[in-house]
């Protein structure tokens, strides 16, 4: 990458309240020093009490935005956050797959962290079977991986078996992310089916997470931009994520966002 700012692109919904989404994706890619693209797929309406409705862009006017950037730009790494329909996720896969962008990060968002849908019904069979395929490393939260693999996992004992089923649906890497179970550190676990790491940060007493699985998925992807493996991505993933959750601010009403700011406040 000498010589050349590294590229990173987000597929994924907007956030009018700014603390989730693209806008979380490229706040992110800015202070993970990479370049930030964005493909828009739905456009939100939501501020921190949750998301009260979504209009889904055109399945051919996703295509397109991605096509574009990777025809001029160059595409070094991509993620994917709400892609909201069965019509929006062929369109990416089928972009994804032509265009060969092999270091894709797949964050299958089906909910926000209010619980309000950002996922079809009809298009969780499209995820499973489209884009997992496609994905370097797929970043599930509990509660995707239960819909996704019908695993509940309750214990860091289940999240092997959680991550032995993701990995069975395509992806190269799978990063369980434990920070809904009960304990004194958030303990999330990544394997490929033959590596296997844990990867632990403390707990931070704080309701302002939203986000956060955003955040951590950008991160990831800006450091495979810059062309770290996928282990070592992951743990600066976890690094940034950690500092943002502990950065977070109370925003309106409800849940504020974790802070991206962290790494660049201090700089000259």
């Amino acid at each position: 990458m000498t010589g050349r700012t590294p590229t990173a692109l987000t597929i994924a919904g907007s956030d009018s309240g700014g603390g989730a989404g693209i806008q979380a994706d490229l706040k992110t890619f800015l202070a993970c020093r990479v370049h930030g693209m964005s493909a828009v797929t739905a456009v939100t309406v939501q501020n921190s009490l949750g998301v009260q409705g979504f209009y889904e862009l055109p399945a051919r006017a996703v295509a397109e935005q991605i096509e574009s950037v990777a025809s001029d730009i160059g595409v070094d790494a991509a993620k994917t956050g709400m892609l909201a329909s069965v019509s929006i996720i062929e369109a990416v896969a089928t972009t994804v797959g032509r265009l060969g962008i092999r270091a894709f990060v797949v964050d299958p968002v089906a909910a926000s962290q209010h619980g309000d849908p950002l996922l079809r019904p009809d298009a969780l069979d499209a995820l499973r079977e489209l884009i997992l395929p496609l994905a370097l490393i797929a970043t599930p939260n509990l509660g995707e991986v239960r819909l996704l693999t019908g695993v509940d996992v309750a214990s860091r004992t289940d999240m092997a078996r959680a991550g032995e089923a993701m990995l069975a649906l395509g992806p190269e890497w799978v990063l369980i992310k434990g920070g809904h179970l009960a304990g004194d550190a958030a303990v999330d676990l990544l394997t490929d089916g033959t590596q296997t790491h844990e990867l632990a940060a403390p707990r931070r007493d704080t309701a302002h997470t939203h986000g956060s699985g955003d955040t951590l998925a950008a991160a990831i992807c800006s450091a495979l931009a810059r062309g770290e493996s996928v282990p070592d991505s992951v743990r600066f993933g976890k690094w940034f994520i950690s500092g943002s959750v502990a950065d977070s601010f109370a925003l309106g009403s409800g849940l504020g966002p974790v802070g991206q700011f962290w790494r660049v406040r201090d700089l000259p």
